[in-house]
């Protein structure tokens, strides 16, 4: 279900997001996120995108995408377009990565996690 927003002059250049992770309801501290991020996105004219995080199969509940979505709705947050759901572009990213691959953009790296966690900056 896509809800659209109230007619408005758009900022085609400019598209807000938000992107929570479907592992239960919708919870304070990402409710505040995404109050946030669509102020910001209105007030530049711009879109607001809802992009779901479903990758993480374990961790995910049934229906919490939808109750996430009827809380935003309740809040009066409607988003722009279709809800994309990140584990339906796993063909997109990987054609984006053949395309890095074939312009000699990649590199092989045998890092666990914990040595790329590691050696990064300190923030």
């Amino acid at each position: 279900m896509s809800i659209q927003s109230p007619d408005r002059p758009r900022n085609a250049d400019y598209c807000g997001r938000f992107a929570p992770s479907p592992t239960g309801p919708l919870h304070f501290g990402s409710l505040i996120a995404a109050v946030a991020s669509y102020l910001d996105a209105r007030s530049r004219g711009g879109q607001w995108r809802v992009r779901m995080e479903d990758l993480d199969k374990p961790r995910e509940q049934p229906g919490a995408a939808d109750v996430i979505l009827r809380t935003l709705e309740r809040f009066a947050l409607y988003w722009d377009g279709a809800v994309v759901y990140q584990s339906t572009r796993t063909d997109a990213y990987r054609d984006a990565l053949d395309r890095l691959r074939g312009g000699g953009h990649t590199f092989p790296c045998a890092c666990t996690r914990r040595e790329l966690a590691d050696s990064a900056l300190p923030g």
